[in-house]
């Protein structure tokens, strides 16, 4: 069977991403509108409503408006946007978050898909405050480094101009949102199911894409004491029988390379890894992953496999 998808918004990074990699199926089609009408609202209107599944990579605001074009009710939509991940009615595009949600995916017709950093800090830590080992009430701090196709196809320009002046004009990590206002900030504290928002402070770095979550977990965090190796052995058995969400044993250690961690490491893959680094009481809990993959473009695929009713994992590298 043959599936019509237009993506609206696939000049974008996270679209050009998943355009590739549907062109390369046999089971989709792509609806594309013409070059000189890219910007036509009765072009891009018609496409909307003719596609079995819209994936839309717009700025929040085009994308609401995309929603209000679509009139008819068989079109099922994939919003890789902030616009909709915490709106009623539509359904959190994390598989993998929590028993059901993987059947919510594939039964909605309004899909959001998740952002790059709370796909990390998620998988990581929901299984922690649905075992009861992390309160609701704590303020969990986190830490993050992505590489610059995080920021867009804007700072993607930015970041590749200065890497034509040589090694020395590139820049060196960089923290942003200094604000602590960070726009993923909703989806985060309301997925985990926390009282209250993440202390948040991502990083990016001078390479593409790669990205890791750490959070620290001191011993007043928690409601029961856990070493590293029973943590570990609690996300293994949460993730089981997840093909996508690999947890590093013996905690963490054998992800290290010569004492360092490489972000890039699962780059071109759908594969989020989790690790429990530490000795005694303090531990530090870490999600590693492709802000391009999971963290975005393979996201889209895979939840858009599960709403079409395509085996899961078509077209995506674990």
């Amino acid at each position: 069977m043959i599936h019509r998808v237009f993506i609206d918004g696939q000049a974008g990074t996270t679209g050009l991403e998943i355009h590739a990699r549907l062109a390369k199926r046999s089971d989709i089609e792509l609806l594309e509108v013409d070059i000189e009408r890219r910007k036509d609202p009765v072009a891009r209107a018609e496409l909307l409503n003719l596609a079995d599944l819209v994936i839309l990579c717009l700025p929040d605001d085009a994308a609401l408006e995309a929603v209000a074009l679509i009139e008819n009710p068989a079109v099922r939509v994939l919003d890789a946007s902030t616009a909709h991940r915490t709106m009623d009615g539509w359904v959190y595009g994390l598989p993998e978050l929590a028993p059901g949600q993987r059947s919510a995916v594939s039964e909605s017709r309004r899909v959001a898909n998740p952002g790059c950093y709370p796909t990390g800090f998620l998988l990581a830590l929901r299984p922690l405050i649905d075992a009861g080992v992390i309160r609701r009430e704590t303020e969990i701090c986190v830490h993050a480094l992505s590489g610059y196709s995080g920021g867009g196809r804007a700072l993607v320009e930015r970041y590749r101009a200065r890497e034509l002046e040589g090694v020395s004009a590139m820049h060196a990590p960089r923290p942003y949102a200094l604000s602590l206002k960070h726009k993923h900030l909703g989806e985060m504290q309301h997925f985990a199911g926390l009282a209250h928002p993440p202390l948040f402070t991502p990083m990016v770095g001078h390479y593409y894409k790669g990205m890791l979550v750490q959070m620290p977990l001191p011993p007043g965090w928690l409601e029961r004491r856990l070493d590293a190796r029973a943590m570990t052995e609690l996300l293994a058995e949460r993730y089981a029988e997840e093909a996508c969400v690999h947890v590093v044993r013996p905690e963490g250690s054998a992800a290290l390379e010569g004492g360092f961690l490489d972000p890039e490491h699962c780059n071109d893959t759908n594969r989020v890894e989790l690790m429990v680094f530490g000795e005694g009481d303090q531990l530090l809990l870490l999600a590693r992953l492709d802000n391009l993959g999971k963290g975005a473009a393979g996201a889209a695929i895979q939840n858009m496999n599960l709403m079409l009713g395509v085996d899961e994992l078509t077209g995506l590298a674990i």
